[in-house]
This record gives structure tokens, C-alpha cells and sequence, in this order.
């Protein structure tokens, strides 16, 4: 299924900056977030006492969230919130809040991102109970292409072509990667083909790619700058680019993967109230509105898609057909044994995160 025209961003500052020697530093922090600190003393229009809360997110939600943000603070819950606001490649931004950065609400790119924060005790295992299951929007993984698609990109299986040049992030910053990856392998094994022949498949795909960026954001940055032939990336930056006038188009293959970003309130919030509302603001249908209107597919069955088409591909798969995040990542990302991890090796590719 082949999409309109594409966009370009300017990609931010990866949150890895954040971490040194296990510590974060404030001027890092300073360096990453936009701050909207009240004055000392000062009171939101309501009459209450105004509180910042911290809000941490992998890179390419940033635009809706700004959005959102606004809208939050027309409401009684959020007349008095202010935010400060930090975007980055997802692991990265996972383990600079694991390593001390502060974080009232945090969104990531894929569950294990989360998990990790579980594991640190700075998010409560019910994160996932609702409704939802902790999700806040979804996407599918799609093929950027150059205006008027001269490659002729229709599938995954166009990737391993000879003389077609690739862009998509590294896995080991990422979850933009990890879903592309995944995405890739999984549109063999969920047409009938071998373990065996899906890895060789995917590496011959990771084989054809000439960037690897350390985020979503960066790699279409990248791709819109000039490089490669096609793009692995959300189908939600692929809208949103649309809406920004780039001469490119994209493709959602007929088999593809469902991608899934997890939302929570971290246990370490100083305004768990505040953070709570901000949280269940997002989830409502004024705000997965201004998702849609983003490109993201609402995970709120009664929210207006904005005129948005989300068409369900035919062979659109989950991370749940291929065993699970959990899974998934020990098996393809795992730092010594990972199938991804012996294959990036190989082709020269850094897997340190």
C-alpha cells in the first residue's frame, strides 16, 4: 500500500549525553530538556501552587507532545503544571532515567524499555494493568521511499536488492531499530519461512544498510538529508512527514508489524497526582486526537482519527507472534549471544548501548 509525500526533522540530542560514569549530570540534563520552570513562590492562574513535572520520551513523539501539553494545561488537573521535556533515542533515554535522570512521566519505544525501569524500582509492575496495557499509541513499520518510489519498493523483500541502499537506526540505541528489525524477520517467519532463512534474510537486509543512527528521528533526518534509497521507520513519521511537504512517499507492506509504546508515572515522582492526571490526559480522546493528527493510530477505540487512513495490512503481525518482547530481545539483542548482536558484529556495526 503506497502512501503520499514525506517530511524532514532536525533530530534531538541523543540522552545518552545524559550518562557518564553511571551518573547525570544537571548541565546534561539542562543540555537535553526544554524547561518551563515557574518562579520561586509563583502561582498558576487557578490560584494553586504551579509544579514541574519531568517528562521523558524517546525522539520522535515530540511535536504531539508539545500539543498535548497545551491541551492538558487548559484543564482544571493541569492549570498549574508546568513541564520540562527530554527527547532521544528510546534505550538511551531508558537508561539515563534508570542511571538518575529525573522523570515524572516517562514514554518509550517498546516494552523493554520499560521493563528495564520496572527492574530498577522506579516504575510500579501494574504500569501495564489498564485497559491499554500501558500502551498510549500504536504504529506499523513502513517503507520511506524516495518521490515517486524509483526503486520500486513494494515489501520487505525489495530491501535485499542489489544496489538498494538502506537507512535505519542502530538496535542497540533505538526501539525504532528493534521494530524494523523485527518487522523485517517477522514478515518471513509469518509467511511460512524457516528461522534459519529469516535471519539469513535479515542479514542480508542489515547488510544493504549504509547508516545506522542512534534514533528514529536521526535516521529519517538523515534519510531526508540525502542518503539511501529507502527508510525503515515508523508509519507515524511517515504521516507527519507527509504533512511537512518533503518529496518522498511511503509504503506499508502487506506484511508488516504492529508497533505498540508504552506510557507510565514513575514511582520516584515528587507530583504523582499531577503526573497521574497528566497520564490519564493522554490517554483520553482529546488527546489521542492530537496523536492521530500526528500520524500515530489511537489506542482509544473512540477517538477521531482525524481524518487519518490506518488500513489494516493484510498480514500485520504482533512482537506477541514472535514470543514477546521479553523474549525478542534476549534471543536477537542479547549483548553477547543476540542473533542481531552476531550480524551487526560481523558487518562492523558498534553494539554497545
Amino acid at each position: 500500500m503506497e502512501k503520499g509525500k514525506l517530511m524532514g526533522f532536525k533530530p534531538t540530542r541523543r540522552a545518552a549525553a545524559l550518562v557518564a560514569a553511571g551518573l547525570v549530570s544537571t548541565l546534561a540534563l539542562a543540555a537535553c530538556a526544554s524547561t518551563d520552570e515557574p518562579a520561586a513562590g509563583s502561582t498558576g492562574s487557578g490560584g494553586g501552587k504551579e509544579v514541574t513535572l519531568s517528562l521523558v520520551a524517546y525522539s520522535t513523539p515530540q511535536a504531539a507532545y508539545e500539543k498535548i501539553i497545551a491541551a492538558f494545561q487548559k484543564t482544571d488537573a493541569g492549570k498549574n503544571v508546568k513541564f520540562t521535556q527530554s527527547y532521544g533515542a528510546s534505550g538511551d533515554q531508558s537508561r539515563a532515567v534508570a542511571a538518575g535522570l529525573p522523570a515524572d512521566f516517562v514514554e518509550f519505544s517498546l516494552e523493554t524499555d520499560m521493563t528495564r525501569l520496572v527492574d530498577a524500582g522506579l516504575v510500579d509492575a501494574s504500569w501495564n494493568t489498564d485497559e491499554h496495557k500501558g500502551m498510549v499509541t500504536d504504529s506499523v513499520v513502513s517503507l520511506v521511499t524516495r518521490k515517486g518510489n524509483p526503486k520500486n519498493i513494494k515489501s520487505f523483500e525489495d530491501l535485499v536488492k542489489p544496489g538498494v541502499d538502506v537507512i535505519t537506526p542502530n538496535p542497540f540505541s533505538s526501539g525504532a531499530a528493534r521494530w524494523n528489525i523485527m518487522g523485517a524477520y517477522g514478515s518471513q517467519t509469518q509467511t511460512g519461512k524457516s528461522e534459519a532463512d529469516a535471519t539469513a534474510f535479515l542479514a542480508n537486509v542489515l547488510g544493504n544498510v549504509s547508516v545506522q543512527d542512534d534514533s528514529g528521528r536521526a535516521a529519517l533526518q538523515t534519510f531526508t538529508g540525502g542518503k539511501g534509497d529507502v527508510l525503515i521507520s515508523y508509519e507515524n513519521e511517515a504521516i507527519f512527514a507527509q504533512q511537512n511537504g518533503q518529496d518522498v512517499d511511503y509504503v506499508v507492506p502487506d506484511n508488516t508489524l504492529l508497533i505498540e509504546n508504552p506510557a507510565a508515572v514513575t514511582s520516584s515522582s515528587k507530583h504523582p497526582k499531577q503526573a497521574k492526571a497528566f497520564l490519564d490526559f493522554v490517554r483520553s480522546d482529546e488527546a489521542q486526537k492530537i496523536f492521530a493528527e500526528n500520524g500515530y493510530r489511537p489506542v482509544s477505540e473512540s477517538a477521531d482519527t482525524a481524518g487519518q487512513d490506518f488500513p489494516t495490512p493484510p498480514g500485520l503481525f504482533t512482537i506477541q507472534d514472535l514470543g514477546g518482547w521479553a523474549e525478542v530481545a534476549t534471543k536477537f539483542f542479547d549483548p553477547d549471544k543476540g542473533i542481531v548482536t552476531d550480524i551487526e558484529r560481523k558487518l562492523g556495526v558498534s553494539v554497545e548501548k
